[in-house]
C-alpha cells in the first residue's frame, strides 16, 4: 500500500513537470518557425495543460478501467470549476468580456447536451460517440482560431529577455515532457486502482476526486499565476476552455479507444449515483460560474464561495456515502 501511494504521488509530479516541459518545448518550436502567437495559445498551450487528463484517461481506457476514464473527465470539470475558478473568484472577483465567453460556453453546453443525452438514454458510449466528440473538438479549434484572428490583438506585455534556446533543447523538452506525462499517467491509473481496491472505494470515486485534482494542477497553477498578475478574468477563460477539452478531447479519446458504460459502482436509492449526482453537479457548477458572467459581465465573490462549498460537499459525499 505504501509503495502504491508513493508511486501515485510520483505520478502527480511527473504529470505536472511533464506538462510544463511539453508546453515549453512545443511553444519554443512554434516560435522558432514563426507560427502566430494566437495560434500557439489556442492550440499548443491549451492542449498542453489538458494533456495530463488525456493521457490518464487514455491509459485507463487501454486497461479497460472505465471508472477512471469517466471519473477523470467529469471530476476534472467539477474540480476546475468549483475549486480552481472558485478560489480565484472568491479571492479577487473581476469583470469579464461577454464576447470572449460566448463561444467556449456555448460549445461546452452543446457538448454536454450530447454527452448527457447518451448518458441518460442508453448509458453506454459507443466508439462513434467518441469520434463525434473528437470531431467537435477539431471544429471548435478551427472556429476559435478563426474568431481570434478577426479580433485585434492586445498589446503584448514587456517580457524579460530570456536566454537563447536551441532547437535540440526544445525537441528534448518536447520528448521528455511527453514521456513524463505518459509514465505519470501510467503510475496514476495503476496505483490509483490499487489504492481504491485496498480502501474499498470504487475506482470512479478515485477518478472523480484524487486523479481529477492531480490532473487539474496545471490549470490551478495557471489560475494562481493569472491572479497574482492581476488577470483573474483570464483564468476564467482558461478554466472554461479546459472544461470543454475534458468533455470533447479527454472523454472522446477514452471512448474511442475503449467504449464504456456509465459506471454504476455507487447507487442512491437504487439509482446510479453518476446520473443523480456527478453529472448534475458538473452542469450546476458550470451554470453558476458562466451564466452570471454572461449576463452581468462580472464575477461575484458569492459565486466563488458557493462553488467552494459545493466542491467540499461533493468530495465528502464521494468518500462518505
Amino acid at each position: 500500500m505504501f509503495t502504491a501511494v508513493l508511486l501515485f504521488l510520483i505520478g502527480f509530479v511527473l504529470l505536472i513537470k511533464g506538462g510544463d516541459w511539453f508546453v515549453d518545448g512545443a511553444t519554443g518550436i512554434a516560435h522558432r518557425f514563426h507560427l502566430p502567437e494566437i495560434l500557439i495559445g489556442a492550440t499548443v498551450v491549451s492542449i498542453g495543460t489538458t494533456l495530463p487528463e488525456v493521457m490518464v484517461s487514455a491509459q485507463a481506457a487501454l486497461q479497460h478501467n472505465s471508472g477512471i476514464s469517466y471519473g477523470n473527465a467529469i471530476g476534472s470539470i467539477i474540480c476546475n470549476t468549483s475549486l480552481i475558478a472558485a478560489l480565484t473568484i472568491a479571492i479577487k472577483p473581476a469583470g469579464v468580456k461577454r464576447d470572449t465567453l460566448r463561444l467556449p460556453v456555448a460549445a461546452f453546453f452543446l457538448a454536454a447536451a450530447f454527452y448527457c443525452s447518451i448518458a441518460y438514454t442508453t448509458g453506454v458510449f459507443q466508439r462513434w460517440h467518441g469520434i463525434l466528440l473528437l470531431v467537435m473538438f477539431v471544429v471548435y479549434m478551427f472556429i476559435s482560431v478563426a474568431q481570434m484572428k478577426k479580433q485585434p490583438e492586445e498589446p503584448a506585455e514587456e517580457e524579460e529577455e530570456k536566454p537563447e534556446s536551441t532547437l535540440a533543447k526544445e525537441l528534448l523538452l518536447l520528448a521528455v515532457g511527453a514521456a513524463a506525462i505518459a509514465l505519470g499517467a501510467n503510475f496514476l491509473v495503476e496505483n490509483g486502482t490499487i489504492i481504491a481496491e485496498a480502501l474499498g472505494v470504487p475506482s470512479s470515486v478515485i477518478g472523480l476526486t484524487m486523479v481529477a485534482l492531480g490532473t487539474s494542477l496545471p490549470e490551478l497553477i495557471t489560475a494562481i499565476t493569472s491572479l497574482m498578475k492581476g488577470h483573474g478574468a483570464l483564468s476564467l477563460g482558461n478554466v472554461i476552455g479546459a472544461n470543454l477539452f475534458n468533455l470533447v478531447l479527454v472523454s472522446g479519446t477514452a471512448i474511442t479507444i475503449s467504449p464504456f458504460a456509465i459506471p454504476a459502482e455507487k447507487l442512491i436509492m437504487g439509482m446510479n449515483s453518476s446520473l443523480v449526482v456527478d453529472i448534475p453537479v458538473m452542469l450546476a457548477v458550470m451554470s453558476i460560474l458562466c451564466f452570471p458572467a454572461l449576463i452581468k459581465e462580472k464575477l461575484y465573490r458569492w459565486q466563488g464561495i458557493l462553488l467552494l462549498c459545493i466542491y467540499a460537499a461533493f468530495t465528502v459525499y464521494q468518500f462518505m456515502i
